[in-house]
């Protein structure tokens, strides 16, 4: 499409640590494309180079949606401006005390990051707001002007004002932002009010603080992008992937950066339940297993777990609504090693992709799953379409010498038995966001892609027991996709501490009809009309004492509070295996989700027509199931149509990932081109 074809395409992109990969769906045919560019010092380069790649002219994009690592990158690294911190007298150290929790609770010598904004920059002044919002003290105008003078003098243009009980009453903090724009008028200013209305001093001030050190990195990220975007021909705004599942404009993202602190992460898990819907799934488990780590999540009747503490770094919780995603240490690179008790061991140590695993060639010794795959057979001796050459003698060399000879194995035992610990770390995972949330693998569907999964997938559902395993179109840049299948999204929440038995539902309905205003408002500012708006609302309700609470749907026109309770006892019974039915109930908050909606990607469906493809070649290949090697069928899957059907033992082989299809099972490609093993579950 080097010239305008004038066919219309929406093109996501997600920028990852080494790849960055783009999706482009045509809106005539429903077809998919894919690209994958190495990511550039700028990020913006690669994404422009991705889009180049995939043979897409900018003129014909009606929608470009974007996945980004660049606030967790930023905050990873610290990267960011200096900033200031300006808060009640009495409250400069609050978020340096945290929860005087650690991340090691034994280790006592372990040093705990620091805050983001060091002591030197965190100023106060004279106020106070009482707990029910009432003024006990204004701001101290003189003082306030004297801390302008001070940041002027200091040459910082960011600042986080955070007051205690801000959540209650934003009054101070709106005279504090006033007064400091007067004398500043080029700062750029997050309110705690504004960013998360909500209880807990330490909660609100470090979301507040994070918020406003990637104000700057992403507003100048946003503005570069959507120029260059312009200049190529691209009218439309620019929509970035944030934390919660949805996308926000250019506008938006400035204003809210911190909401994109968990953007990569959260786009697989999207388009891992868009992928199990369109197979006719609602209840899903996501393995998105890439060179470093693999994240988990879970999809349960269509809904993903939300979470509202979310970290980079312990001790620092950004508590937007963010994807309930678990990474783990296990990719394809993920180094296998033995510790002091002579066991095997798999990550989170890992090859990376400079060296990467012995096989690369360049310079890496220590054995990965990578090496392991290639020793067996399951892996080739080429990825990407030859774009990276794979070398068996230096796996086997790497893998003898580190597992197999300590442990006084074969070489094709020492492969396995890596494979094995990857699988079982993995499994755990799983186990986590299933078991340990009160959710049974056999309801569920297990999706796997990235580089790596579908070579794993099979082998954790076995171990789960989970009956069914999905294999997207493209793997390798499922996480793309995943930003085609999102809308604009705000969530507004309002504190409501009170025992419901002491509510007036009306009271309530006036609440929610208020948060819904206001999240009208936010749509509005990014150009979404009325028609395409939908609210939904949440209560959030605890046991009365109880610290955390549960987000409970309801519906339109609350007239009563019962169903919102039984919902409540229901889900508590069932997450935590404690419900207390005859327990007084309080409501923590009230929060509404405003959505506007956009155009969804849809896989094209394609007539089945049952077949038995032919493979390309064949090698042998090793299973856990049997020692000895398989002469085993190598498949091309650009060359599977809908309906074909693949008995195991097999491999499928396409550009961006490999499929293991063991001995006694069979893949079949389903009309979205989507591929489907069936694993019956063991006997006994």
């Amino acid at each position: 499409m080097s010239e305008s074809s004038n066919a219309a395409v929406r093109v996501a992109c997600d920028v990852g640590g080494t790849f960055t990969d783009v999706c482009v769906l045509d809106e005539t045919s429903g077809e998919i494309h894919v690209a994958k560019t190495p990511t550039t010092k700028d990020p913006i380069d690669g994404v422009l180079d991705g889009i180049e790649a995939a043979g897409v002219d900018l003129k014909d994009v009606v929608l470009f949606s974007h996945g980004t690592t660049l606030s967790t990158n930023a905050l990873i690294t610290r990267n960011f401006p200096p900033a200031i911190m300006v808060t009640t007298k009495g409250f400069r150290d609050v978020i340096e005390i945290r929860r005087g929790t650690r991340d090691d609770l034994w280790d006592t010598y372990k040093e705990m990051a620091p805050p983001y904004i060091p002591r030197r920059n965190r100023l106060v002044v004279s106020e106070r707001i009482d707990y029910a919002g009432d003024v006990i003290e204004p701001v101290d105008e003189a003082e306030a002007r004297e801390l302008a003078r001070i940041i002027r003098k200091r040459g910082v243009d960011t600042i986080a004002i955070c007051f205690a009980n801000a959540f209650a009453s934003p009054v101070n903090e709106e005279r504090m932002r006033d007064i400091l724009t007067e004398e500043l008028p080029d700062a750029n200013i997050s309110l705690s009010s504004e960013i998360m209305p909500e209880i807990f001093e330490h909660e609100r001030f470090s979301t507040t603080v994070a918020n406003a050190v990637l104000a700057p990195v992403v507003g100048e990220y946003v503005g570069r992008l959507g120029e260059r975007m312009a200049a190529g021909g691209y009218t439309e705004d620019v929509l970035l992937l944030h934390s919660g599942g949805g996308v926000m404009t250019g506008k938006g993202a400035a204003k809210f950066p911190a909401r994109l602190a968990a953007s990569g992460i959260a786009a697989g898990a999207i388009a891992s339940r868009f992928v199990a819907q369109v197979a006719g799934y609602e209840n899903s488990i996501s393995l998105d297993m890439g060179g470093t780590s693999t994240d988990v999540s879970l999809c349960d009747r269509g809904n993903l777990r939300i979470t509202t503490n979310w970290y980079i770094e312990y001790g620092y919780p950004i508590c937007f609504p963010s994807i309930e995603v678990l990474t783990i240490g296990a990719g394809g690179g993920s180094l296998a090693w033995i510790d002091e008790a002579n066991s095997l061991r798999n990550g989170p140590q890992s090859a990376g992709s400079s060296p990467g695993p012995a096989c690369y060639g360049r310079g890496g010794t220590n054995p990965t799953n990578c090496d392991a795959n290639v020793v067996i057979g399951r892996l080739s001796d080429q990825l990407a379409g030859g774009a990276v050459q794979l070398d068996r003698s230096l796996s086997e060399e790497a893998i003898m010498r580190a597992v197999a000879q300590p442990l006084g194995l074969s070489l094709e035992e020492a492969a396995v038995s890596i494979l094995k610990v990857a699988n079982a770390n993995m499994a755990d995972a799983v186990r986590l966001v299933s078991i340990g949330r009160g959710y049974d693998p056999r309801d569920f569907v297990l999706v796997t892609f990235g580089g790596a999964g579908p070579l794993h997938g099979v082998a954790l559902a076995r171990d789960l027991s989970i009956p069914t395993v999905l294999v997207p179109p493209a793997p390798g840049v499922t996480s793309a996709l995943g930003c085609l299948l999102v809308d604009i999204k705000h969530d507004i929440s309002r504190m409501y501490l009170s025992a419901v038995e002491n509510v007036n539902p009306s009271d309530v309905e006036i609440a929610f009809q208020e948060l819904e205003a206001e999240g009208r408002q936010h749509l509005l500012h990014e150009g979404v009309p009325d028609e395409q708006m939908i609210f939904q609302r949440n209560i959030d309700m605890r046991y009365l004492g109880q610290w955390r609470a549960m987000s409970i749907k309801v519906g339109e026109n609350v007239t009563s509070l019962d169903t919102a309770v039984t919902l409540f006892h229901e889900e508590h019974g069932r997450e935590h295996n404690y419900s207390r039915p005859d327990a007084p109930v309080e409501i923590y908050r009230l929060t509404v989700n405003a959505t506007g909606k956009t155009p969804k990607a849809e896989f094209a469906q394609h007539g089945r027509v049952r077949s038995s493809p032919e493979p390309f070649t064949k090698r042998d290949v090793v299973f856990d199931e049997d020692p000895k090697a398989f002469m085993t069928p190598i498949y091309d899957r650009d060359k599977l149509k809908a309906g074909a059907v693949i008995e195991g033992p097999a491999i499928i082989e396409q550009l961006d990932s490999t499929i293991l299809v063991p001995p006694e099972l069979k893949a079949e490609v389903d009309p979205s081109l989507t591929i489907v093993i069936d694993v019956p579950l063991a006997q006994g």
